[in-house]
């Protein structure tokens, strides 16, 4: 009796709008002791809250991707040598059918984990990315008739893109990923017919607006919209939409990982997502990304080398402290013609190529290394042996190049985990290269 009472609680405004709310009720109390009124100051704090909200789940997200990143990175070297094993074992002309179909089984199953992993890197923006200007229009266009495949017949797709050039810089094959999966999840929202559509369109934001409206960034935008008319969403499961591993769907029918893929893209690309759902009419995802101004990057050509042969003679440095993974790049590229040299740390590669008598042609080295990383290797190489090329490996790109795993333009890099053919081709590619 006659304390001051202070809280926060969920309130419901007169035309039925819930609310939160702070309040400090404290008492008035007369000469005599006793309560004879109390005053209230309330004040409406749901902007304030919704900003912690999002706050937290910001720092719940960073810490599930730091973690992702972390195991699809140790995955990752585990895939390549099982990959490369099965691979080589393929190669032998003497495997009887038995053992080939096993085989098979194997290589397609270590795929479909490099796939998983894949998903995993680019919800912890860890997604190595080679960007170029892309107009989105002409890159959309060129994968909506593939989704119509994807979605099926019973639901109907409408591609409806602004008018104009909107440039993004952007790696194509992300921005593929985005589509597929927005478009997956939409043909599961939708339960029989259904309908699809997919737009795009510019969207400019200043700073007063952005501070104004939760999950907004100021600057200048290409919107991407992907809307459906499926059975959509409540806030519950807004709330928890980019998280990896959750899903609605039915145990078998689903990883979880679509959306969350989606997530980490875009902020690996300066972006954001907006989201409206209404549960039983559908949904709308919005994606901005940075518009950019320049000219268009030409369109990368057919790979010369498919159905060639890539062999070699020339002499190539594998460094890599994954012993395992060290070994089978070594038996793969020796099949191939080539000479190696092989080194498990950055040391002795310096030490095995100063003592080597000949030319070293290429070195592929794994980025992230005890002692130095890759890039440092390299630099100290070219001392010694300025026409010396390289390839650089990882399972993530860490930030050995730049901000966010964002390659610079010339710098060659295959992703872990990587197949023979990808591989051997990238050594002949780089190599033949002026």
């Amino acid at each position: 009796v006659g304390q001051t009472w202070r809280g926060e609680f969920r309130n419901r405004k007169k035309n039925g709008d819930l609310y939160w709310e702070k309040t400090t009720i404290s008492p008035i109390i007369d000469e005599n002791g006793k309560t004879t009124h109390f005053v209230a100051i309330k004040e409406d704090i749901t902007e304030r809250r919704s900003l912690e909200e999002q706050f937290r789940q910001s720092q719940k997200m960073e810490a599930i991707g730091q973690l992702a990143g972390g195991v699809a990175h140790d995955f990752n070297n585990m895939l390549s040598v099982i990959m490369g094993h099965t691979e080589l074992a393929l190669m032998d002309l003497d495997v009887n059918p038995t053992i080939n179909s096993h085989l098979q089984e194997i290589l397609g199953a270590s795929e479909r984990s490099a796939k998983l992993t894949r998903q995993l890197l680019a919800f912890a923006r860890k997604q190595t990315a080679v960007p170029q200007f892309l107009d989105l229009n002409e890159t959309l266009t060129g994968m909506v008739g593939m989704l119509k495949h994807l979605i099926g017949e019973s639901i109907e797709l409408n591609w409806v893109p602004g008018k104009g050039a909107y440039l993004v810089n952007m790696d194509p094959s992300q921005i593929d990923q985005i589509l597929a999966n927005l478009s997956v999840n939409a043909r599961d929202a939708i339960s029989g017919i259904g309908k699809l559509t997919i737009g795009t369109s510019a969207a400019t934001f200043d700073n007063a607006y952005a501070e104004t409206h939760p999950g907004y960034l100021a600057g200048n935008f290409v919107c991407l919209s992907v809307s459906d008319n499926g059975c959509g969403m409540s806030h519950l499961v807004l709330n928890k939409l980019f998280e990896p591993f959750f899903t609605t769907k039915e145990k078998g029918k689903g990883t979880g990982l679509g959306l969350a893929t989606v997530y980490g893209i875009v902020k690996q690309n300066n972006g954001f997502i907006q989201v409206v759902s209404e549960p039983g009419v559908g949904s709308t995802f919005k994606i901005y990304l940075p518009q950019h101004k320049g000219k268009l990057d030409p369109l990368g050509t057919p790979n010369a080398l498919f159905g060639q042969k890539a062999h070699g003679h020339e002499t190539i440095l594998v460094v890599e402290d994954e012993l395992s993974l060290l070994n089978i790049t070594q038996m793969t590229l020796t099949k191939y013609g080539y000479n190696l040299v092989v080194a498990s740390s950055p040391g002795e590669a310096i030490r095995r190529a100063l003592d080597f008598p000949g030319t070293l042609d290429l070195l592929i080295t794994d980025l992230i290394m005890p002692e130095m990383n890759g890039k440092e290797l390299y630099e100290q190489l070219t001392t010694h042996f300025p026409g010396l090329k390289c390839l650089y490996m990882s399972g993530y790109s860490g930030e050995v190049f730049s901000n966010q795993g964002i390659l610079e333009k010339g710098i060659n890099f295959i992703q872990k985990p990587f197949a023979r053919d990808a591989l051997v081709e990238k050594v002949r590619h780089i190599l033949d290269m002026d």
